[in-house]
């Protein structure tokens, strides 16, 4: 079945961090909800809905992220938004607006800075029902996800001439790495490829795929393999099955996890989480901010819910989890109630509801 597999794929998916991940006792827990921009309140009021169906011990702090000015000038996400999460550990995201030469920093990269989240998490596997060119996809990406090209350090050398540094450390190498092959014990997985492209970028490629020989080294239970960027995109569109976990620098993850996304049916059913260090977590929609749709009640909230989904196991609450999932799962197989983008014509309010009726059927 696509729900166990997927269920497998995500049911650990901070297990690698058992250290850093604060432990949830029983009861009500607070967890930062940012709704986002666009369709994100609307699929956010539908996740929440489905939670207080589920009976999910989870009250929810809505916080609102915009880049601000802090002292001497540094943009910083809003100060009640991070007291929130430093005190709750846990957030919910929906998609944010992206400036494009706005003058300030995407607030997603933003946000993984502030709280350190390094490891990007997205599962991509096959959804029973939902009809793909690709039947039995089941892999993981896992992202490094706060420097690299996205290290945000550019200027102007001359008129006309930009330079973007691509950085990349030793210590955030080792840290996703590390992470990976814990990641792929915990989940019973098998193996682990680096995607590079140490033949072009030799020193800064040269040192994450020396870090992911060296955890390999250390690993030895788990398969290790290295493999070109482009390579992997070509083997990927031709036979996806192939792959197990991919570890990757930044750019590489963005885009390689947006392709994995496709193989399944988009974005719009891709849950994401965002580790970090001290026990913080973000899950987020990776998807866009559709304004176009937005306020009209066509949002498919899959995404998010999924999310909300990992996050629930992070936590500890897998029975809750298990529910919703399994309601989710048992809506879109059924095909009676779907949203445009899942080949439908209903509602996202009548989709959410069709989800909350099976949930407190089980």
């Amino acid at each position: 079945m696509a729900s166990n597999a997927w269920r497998s794929a995500v049911q650990h998916v901070a297990g690698a961090l058992r250290k850093e991940t604060r432990t949830f006792s029983r009861g009500m827990q607070t967890v930062t909800l940012i709704p986002g921009d666009g369709i994100g309140p609307e699929i956010s009021t539908a996740v929440m809905k489905i939670f207080e169906a589920a009976q999910a011990p989870i009250q929810w702090e809505e916080r609102n992220v915009t880049a601000i000015k802090g002292p001497g000038g540094k943009w910083v996400i809003p100060p009640d938004a991070k007291e929130s999460m430093d005190r709750n550990k846990m957030g919910l995201k929906g998609p944010l607006k992206t400036p494009i030469a706005a003058g300030h920093p995407s607030m997603n990269l933003l946000l993984r800075k502030t709280f350190d989240l390094y490891s990007n998490v997205r599962p991509c596997v096959s959804i029973e029902g939902y009809k793909t060119p690709y039947t039995d996809v089941n892999l993981v990406t896992i992202r490094e996800n706060t420097e690299g090209e996205y290290s945000g350090i550019e200027h102007v050398i001359v008129d006309g001439v930009v330079q973007s540094i691509k950085l990349i450390t030793e210590q955030a190498s080792q840290r996703i790495a590390e992470y990976a092959f814990e990641y792929a014990r915990n989940n019973k997985r098998t193996s682990v490829t680096a995607v590079h492209k140490a033949n072009i970028m030799r020193m800064s490629d040269g040192l994450f795929l020396r870090k992911c020989r060296e955890a390999a080294e250390r690993n030895k239970d788990i398969k290790f393999t290295e493999m070109y960027l482009d390579t992997v995109c070509l083997n990927m569109v031709q036979d996806p099955t192939q792959f197990d976990i991919l570890v990757m620098p930044n750019l590489y993850g963005d885009i390689l996890s947006d392709l994995c996304a496709g193989l399944i049916g988009g974005l719009g059913v891709t849950p994401s989480g965002n580790i970090g260090t001290n026990g913080v977590a973000i899950f987020e929609s990776v998807h866009g901010t559709a304004p176009d749709i937005a306020g009209k009640d066509m949002a498919n909230p899959t995404a998010l819910l999924l999310s909300a989904v990992m996050m629930l196991r992070h936590m500890g609450l897998h029975d809750h989890a298990k529910r919703i999932e399994t309601a989710c799962f048992d809506t879109i197989r059924d095909k009676k109630v779907l949203t445009g983008d899942l080949g439908g014509k209903s509602k996202c309010s009548e989709f959410t509801e069709a989800i909350c009726q099976r949930v407190r059927d089980l």
